[in-house]
């Protein structure tokens, strides 16, 4: 009767261990899976993950752009390889996914470092 107690024991011990194998260790570097606004990326912190849709707007040079969706507007960094080759509007919806960039210094500054442009 005591083998099978331990057995059961060591068999509950390996599948807790099992369930918590199963929750990524790296979850806060995975890309969201909710789609959030620019109303709440402007106030999420440094490096979250971010996924928006909207439009791109407006072309500010050097890679930086301006993004628009219905809770307001901000600045997007995209590398021109992201584009692969696609002219848009700004009347185009895409989704971008990306982490938010906040600097601080000389003013409080937030944009999205964009990672994949889905289109």
């Amino acid at each position: 009767m005591k083998m099978v107690r331990n057995v059961l024991v060591v068999a509950a011990l390996t599948t807790t261990a099992y369930a918590t194998a199963q929750t990524p260790v790296n979850q806060a570097a995975l890309a969201p899976t909710s789609v959030s606004s620019v109303k709440q990326a402007l106030s999420m912190k440094d490096d979250s993950p971010v996924m928006l849709k909207g439009q791109v707007v407006k072309s500010l040079g050097d890679e930086k752009y301006q993004f628009r969706d219905a809770t307001g507007t901000m600045t997007v960094d995209i590398d021109d390889e992201l584009w692969q080759g696609r002219p848009i509007s700004p009347t185009t919806t895409v989704t971008l996914i990306g982490e938010v960039d906040v600097d601080r210094l000389p003013t409080k500054r937030v944009e999205i470092d964009v990672d994949r442009v889905q289109f």
